[in-house]
């Protein structure tokens, strides 16, 4: 059975990880901030503070920020649940957008419908590992009709003056737009690291800071390692240098990264950009080259003169099919011996939203692109021998069912 996407552990992950056991310190410590500065070096953001996942870091961000009952936040309806389900967790609403037919990530056009007073943040999120429009999105919030729109409810919204820019960036690690790279392109990008993902960490995220001046973004991370750590103004690492005594500033959560983890992304991000998003970028290639000239088949938008991809899910549709028959083909896929999944059930369709009375037909691009899309098997351990027995496998499947129509 060829897998979706198993993690990649080898040799080097392995003894990263045993050596960080046999040093005694486990939890967050020595590697953890060696592996934030190495990310701050990779991406070019002001400072990053590594969480235990991506949606504690979106959710913690938007807490910063004053987010909560009352509030509105913009996502995309075409993103997994976690986008939406941090601003639930702080009270306020999820307001919904769809999302551009060629790209999956968020319409930058029906923004102006959807922003009100109550606005306070839009989450953009790099579906598949392709940035969004950053430009565009700018461009909106900063027009001075949005832009009056803004009530800030504290000091800190008062000091930024607009609405905050909250890249979900859990799929677009190395992903460029314009020249730079994600993690620099909002005032705060939030990455994933969890076991699917092109690095990963087994579970994990990172916060990559980038807030304009007057922010001081090293002082926000400081406070932010202590709302990380229930609020505790002391770690562990800390205490080792001589006065144990710490304080409790604020009733905070406990998100922190451990060294464990830590350990496996210091290995990965050594070779991410010479070897991972390499194997990687060849594999979509492949990918293309095998469905391009096949009218069935649309394949993913990955890369132009503006923008490229991490190269994290390759999102192929298939033309004239219904939901029904996707999944009909999926299951004939997988009776083949290969694994392939979907990215995403937009939000509407999920039971919880549901009940909130989001309904799909008002995000009939989501929608159409779910409906026809299949995510095929990227992974560093995949061979060009593999991917041709996907190729095959999705060809026969879709043959056998568009045949039985």
């Amino acid at each position: 059975m060829i897998p979706f996407s198993p993690p990649r552990i080898d040799d080097k992950i392995i003894a990263e990880v045993v050596d960080t056991l046999k040093s005694g310190w486990i939890t967050t410590g020595p590697k953890t901030k060696r592996f934030e500065r190495n990310l701050i070096e990779y991406t070019g953001a002001k400072s990053v503070l590594c969480l235990n996942s991506a949606t504690a870091g979106l959710e913690l961000m938007l807490r910063w920020f004053g987010v909560g009952p009352g509030d509105e936040v913009i996502v995309p309806a075409y993103t997994y649940c976690a986008t939406a389900n941090v601003v639930i967790h702080c009270g306020a609403v999820p307001v919904m957008v769809d999302i551009d037919t060629n790209t999956f990530n968020l319409d930058v056009t029906q923004l102006k419908k959807l922003v009100s007073k109550r606005t306070k943040v839009i989450i953009p999120v790099d579906i598949a590992g392709l940035p969004c429009d950053y430009d565009a999105i700018y461009e909106f919030i900063n027009e001075p009709a949005v832009n009056s729109l803004f009530i800030p409810n504290n000091e800190i919204q008062k000091t930024l003056g607009r609405i905050l820019i909250l890249s979900d960036a859990a799929h677009s690690l190395g992903a460029v737009y314009k020249g730079k790279k994600t993690g620099t392109l909002a005032d705060i990008s939030v990455f994933s690291f969890h076991a699917v993902k092109n690095l990963t960490t087994a579970e994990g995220g990172a916060v990559a800071l980038n807030l304009p001046k007057p922010f001081d973004n090293d002082e926000l991370y400081r406070f932010l390692c202590v709302l990380g750590l229930h609020g505790q103004n002391k770690d562990a690492l800390s205490k080792t240098k001589g006065n144990w005594r710490y304080d409790v500033i604020t009733a905070g959560y406990k998100v922190n990264m451990t060294d464990i983890q830590a350990a496996m992304g210091l290995v990965e991000l050594e070779r991410y950009d010479s070897d991972t998003l390499v194997k990687r970028k060849h594999i979509f290639e492949l990918y293309t080259s095998y469905f391009k000239n096949d009218s069935k088949y649309i394949i993913p938008v990955y890369e132009n003169d503006n923008f490229k991809s991490s190269f994290h899910v390759y999102l192929l549709r298939i033309v004239g099919i219904n939901e029904m028959q996707r999944d009909e083909i999926i299951q004939r896929i997988y009776n083949r011996g290969v694994s392939v999944n979907v990215h995403f059930q937009p939000l509407p369709l999920l039971s919880f939203y549901k009940e909130l009375n989001y309904k799909i037909s008002d995000y009939p691009i989501a929608y159409n692109n779910y409906m026809c899309e299949i995510s095929l098997p990227v992974y560093y351990d995949l061979s060009d021998e593999m991917i041709f027995q996907v190729v095959n496998a999705v060809k026969d499947s879709v043959d056998e069912v568009l045949n039985s129509k």
